[in-house]
């Protein structure tokens, strides 16, 4: 007689096969080697309330084999999570539930989005330091308000980014306990068999990094999976990876070879594998003894959160003072609510470096959940918390988290901590170094994460260090990213305004920070600073300026001594070109001044935006090369960024 959680497995296979077969795409092999592990997460292992599926004291489960979507909407379902039969029908159809990749969807028991290998180790470490550092804070002797796991499931694709190793290193140094990873490995990638590139013991790395490393031989055997994970949560002082060894693609004609990876199975080879798994049901349906038992998982799981309620009220009641401030961080009050005439002005030059860390440790004040992070180089940027202490394992409460030289995994761990919840954060580097992070800063945008990254030495101003440090295509990169606001603030005015623009967003932004000084611009009108672009200076309608950042005062520099030469002109600011274009049609209209013919931009970038304020006959002053070794005004000398040229070259056009 067939054991009960063999047919839960198989038939879970039958769904996540069926799935994919109708929707003529997808990656069977993963989904049909790897179900006997999520049958022990869901099953046996993970505290989850198919009701009430974002409650906030859940486990976190994170997909970096983000391809194994299916076997993923298959548990969801079969574990009492809002899908129906018609998602899964629907996979991988437009507008349904059920996507190619796993996107960002508590309510739907999705954690996270999943996909881009390597993202989703560092995701996972960032919920477990977010995780650690509330427990710390808001957790009794005789209550523990914040106490669950993170899971990650991870692959031998993922095993290979440099990126997941980044992110396991830290977690290693960092004791992060309640982190586990499940490594899936059926030593198969797309190309062939994991001997063509990957021959590592990747158990011995991992502890050389730090972690319990266990394995698990026959991937077949849920016990031992089970056993393997109930032991790892009993680590006090260290992550856990256990690797399980399956077999890709088990039970289709194509097992255990590289063709089953991304293939769908043709309807003769389904119903071969069907035979083969014996599972006995209508497509997209299981066996009735099957969903007898998986309903009273269900039930068990759904009556787990009257347990998590009633701690949560003895909480409340015995230390209302602290769950009071916990609903606050959860529910982001603090950034919310922020006292911005509290923050000092300034009228002096400074680097929007420094306008940067003046204004983040006043919001600091304010804000007890807010966090920074840096890549090694936060007396550069300037993003320390002064007095807000060193996040270790042994400080827990720390506000600086020190990354090390690991830009990527910094990005994508903040990605983690804001998609547990609880905390605002700030993650820091030189600007040209956050090509290293670029797809963490992608992944943020996708997922509407209000990650705050602050990228200083952010132009040719950077000077000495040469063209390997002088970021001049970056600006054009951050502005072409959906869902993201890139803002260059010009002083420390529009600096406090990019600041407060970040905290009320619903997506993440990139600051752009100068090493060297920048000129006051004096007071200005907040409200027109936040709309992205504003009138500086005007003296009339002979000529139209627009620059951004440091290049705002030569800008106005340019526009009184066209002046003093009879030329009248206006000058316009442009933080934020994203917020700009969000303004209404009077307002665009009302900075666009599309009366005035002779139309000029300044930027030391190689960014087109400007060709939509200026026009292709527009005069662009700029960046066209990646800068040289020199002091910053030299370079501004040869590229022609000085008042001098730009007033000859506009006058000889006009």
């Amino acid at each position: 007689m067939v054991k009960i959680e063999t047919k839960i497995v198989n038939n879970l296979r039958a769904l996540s096969a069926t799935m994919i077969a109708k929707a003529g795409s997808g990656h069977t092999g993963i989904a049909l080697g790897a179900t006997p592990i999520f049958y022990s997460l869901y099953n046996d292992v993970m505290n989850y309330f198919p009701n009430n599926p974002n409650h906030f004291n859940r486990d976190r489960f994170v997909m970096d084999s983000g391809h194994a979507s299916a076997l993923l909407y298959a548990s969801l379902y079969a574990y009492g999570f809002n899908y129906t039969k018609e998602d899964l029908i629907n996979f991988r159809k437009i507008n349904s539930k059920t996507k190619g990749h796993p996107a960002l969807n508590p309510e739907f028991g999705i954690d996270a989005s999943g996909g881009p290998l390597g993202q989703g180790i560092p995701m996972a470490v960032g919920m477990a330091i977010a995780e650690k550092k509330l427990a710390s804070r808001f957790n009794k002797e005789d209550v523990a308000l914040v106490d669950h796991y993170t899971y990650c499931f991870a692959g031998d694709g993922g095993m290979m980014e440099g990126l997941a190793n980044e992110a396991s290193s830290l977690a290693g140094t960092l004791g992060l306990n309640k982190l586990i990873v499940l490594y899936d490995s059926n030593n198969i990638t797309i190309e062939g068999n994991t001997d063509l590139a990957f021959t590592e013991n990747v158990l011995m790395r991992y502890r050389a990094l730090g972690w319990n490393t266990i394995e698990v031989n026959d991937g077949e055997n849920t016990q031992a999976i089970t056993s393997a994970i109930n032991l790892a949560k009993q680590s006090k002082d260290k992550p856990t990876i256990i690797k399980i060894n399956t077999q890709i693609g088990f039970g289709t004609p194509y097992a255990g070879k590289n063709t089953i990876h991304g293939m769908a199975l043709k309807e003769n080879d389904l119903y071969e594998t069907l035979k083969n798994l014996n599972v006995n049901a209508p497509l997209f349906e299981m066996e009735e003894d099957v969903k007898n038992k998986l309903a009273e998982r269900v039930a068990h799981h759904n009556n787990l959160f009257e347990n998590e309620k009633a701690k949560e009220n003895y909480y409340k009641c015995k230390y209302k003072k602290d769950y009071l401030e916990f609903q606050k961080w959860i529910n982001d009050d603090y950034s919310k609510s922020v006292d911005w005439s509290k923050l000092s002005n300034s009228s002096s030059n400074e680097e929007t470096r420094t306008s940067s860390s003046i204004i983040l440790n006043e919001l600091a004040a304010q804000i007890p959940n807010l966090i920074s992070g840096s890549a090694d180089l936060a007396p550069s940027t300037k993003t320390e918390i002064i007095g807000g202490g060193d996040f270790s394992r042994e400080n827990p409460l720390g506000r600086n988290i020190h990354f090390g030289v690991r830009e990527h995994s910094m990005g994508a761990i903040m990605n983690g901590i804001m998609l547990h919840g609880g905390f605002r954060v700030v993650c820091s580097t030189f600007m040209v170094f956050s090509d290293y992070l670029r797809h963490a800063v992608r992944m943020s945008a996708l997922m509407k994460l209000p990650v705050i990254y602050v990228f200083t030495h952010d132009s040719i101003g950077v000077g000495e260090d040469g063209k390997t440090h002088q970021p001049v295509e970056f600006n054009a990169i951050y502005r072409a990213t959906p869902d993201l606001l890139f803002i260059r603030p010009a002083d420390r005015n529009e600096a406090k305004i990019a600041y407060k623009t970040a905290l009320n967003s619903e997506i993440p932004v990139v600051l752009g920070l100068t090493r060297q000084k920048t000129e006051n611009l004096g007071k200005l009108t907040a409200n027109d600073v936040g709309k992205g672009a504003y009138f500086v200076y005007d003296s009339g309608d002979d000529a139209i300026i627009y620059s951004s950042g440091s290049e705002v005062p030569l800008a106005i520099k340019v526009a009184c001594e066209l002046f003093g030469r009879g030329v009248k002109a206006k000058v316009v600011s442009v933080p934020c070109v994203e917020r700009f274009l969000m303004c209404s049609k009077q307002y665009q209209e009302r900075i666009m001044c599309s009366n005035i013919t002779n139309r000029i931009s300044i930027e030391a970038s190689t960014d087109y935006v400007w060709y939509r304020f200026i026009g292709v006959d527009g005069m662009r002053f700029g960046v066209d090369g990646f800068g040289f070794t020199a002091k910053g005004e030299e370079l501004y000398e040869k590229f022609g960024l000085t008042t001098k040229n730009i007033v000859k070259k506009i006058l000889a056009k006009i």
